[in-house]
């Protein structure tokens, strides 16, 4: 049966490949670059993980470059607008796309028409955080860890009912990933947006979700939600007593958002050189580690070979999901 979206959210990232750039030789730094203001646009509206990271970003990078770092919110078609913009902008180093697994991996993969290739279009610069998804459950369910909400799906097929924030967005790609690797069955049921999603959950309409750990864990902490997993490859400082999904039996499984900061195809490789040396320091540094924490998000600051690697990996981890669920982004 066909799926059609009709609004994107954020997507979903597996598979983290750690690694941090290499000391670049002052030499290779381009004695012209930059000269004027940099503009990183975001393709979602101000608010939320990405504005959020792009924002910290730039005000952090703009006193190492020289010139200010200017966020450029164009919201639209899931990303789709604002990955365009930037595929067919200048090769310069001046204007920059806040990537993330919507943009990379799920619309070129899900839309009829895309006019961007994502593995072709762009040059990678930095890998910057990852963001895992939190599993919880209304207190009506019975469970209280990834091995008993599998058990009971396996003696309930079909029966117990998930929330997601919208058909394609980062909360169902997740638990159909989930329920796919558990080879369990659990039936879907969509929402316009996170907070309507939120209503029934809270009231137990339905008992479980993967959603987002900033979201939820005010409801976890007053006791009308319980948290049994994250969905990350490792735990997050904000959250640590939680164990990740693959450590409570399901091994190799991992989701989430993840943000990165990419140029348009052609760039030149020591502009793309400076722009990840600076984003590395700054993703490195001790008070964006702690801000990213608090945020339950987990700091990466990859090479830009890493990052490469990473979306083409995502990229095609995210074709066969998107094939085996049968998503047609519209």
């Amino acid at each position: 049966m066909k799926i059609v979206l009709v609004s994107m959210v954020l997507g979903l990232g597996v598979g983290v490949v750690w690694g941090y750039s290499a000391p670049v030789a002052a030499q290779s730094v381009p004695s012209y670059y930059p000269q004027r203001a940099l503009r990183l646009v975001v393709p979602l509206a101000p608010g939320g993980g990405n504005d959020t990271i792009a924002r910290l970003v730039a005000q952090k990078i703009t006193p190492l470059l020289g010139q200010q770092v200017i966020v450029d919110n164009h919201a639209g078609a899931g990303g789709l607008i604002a990955a365009e913009m930037v595929a067919r902008a200048a090769s310069d180093g001046y204007t920059l796309l806040l990537a993330n697994v919507a943009v990379m991996t799920i619309i070129p993969n899900a839309q009829k028409k895309v006019s961007y290739d994502p593995l072709n279009d762009f040059e990678p610069i930095c890998w910057i955080a990852s963001a895992p998804l939190l599993v919880v459950v209304h207190p009506s369910l019975p469970v209280r860890s990834v091995r008993q909400l599998i058990d009971l799906a396996r003696a309930r097929p079909g029966l117990i009912n998930y929330a997601s924030n919208g058909v394609g967005s980062s909360t169902h790609l997740a638990t159909e990933m989930f329920s796919a690797m558990a080879s369990i069955k659990l039936s879907h049921v969509p929402y316009k947006g996170l907070s309507l999603a939120m209503t029934d959950l809270m009231g137990g309409q339905v008992p479980l979700m993967f959603s987002s750990a900033m979201a939820m864990l005010p409801h976890v902490k007053q006791g009308k939600l319980r948290a049994i997993a994250m969905t990350g490859a490792k735990r997050v400082a904000l959250l640590a007593e939680i164990p990740t999904v693959a450590e409570s039996g399901l091994k190799g499984y991992e989701s989430g958002s993840w943000y990165g900061i990419v140029a348009p195809a052609q760039t030149p490789g020591p502009i793309i050189e400076r722009l990840n040396r600076e984003i590395v320091k700054v993703v490195q540094s001790p008070e964006v580690q702690d801000r990213l924490n608090r945020e339950a998000v987990n700091p990466v600051g990859s090479s830009a070979a890493v990052f490469k690697t990473y979306i083409k990996t995502e990229y095609n981890r995210m074709s066969t999901l998107i094939r085996q669920v049968n998503i047609v982004l519209d």
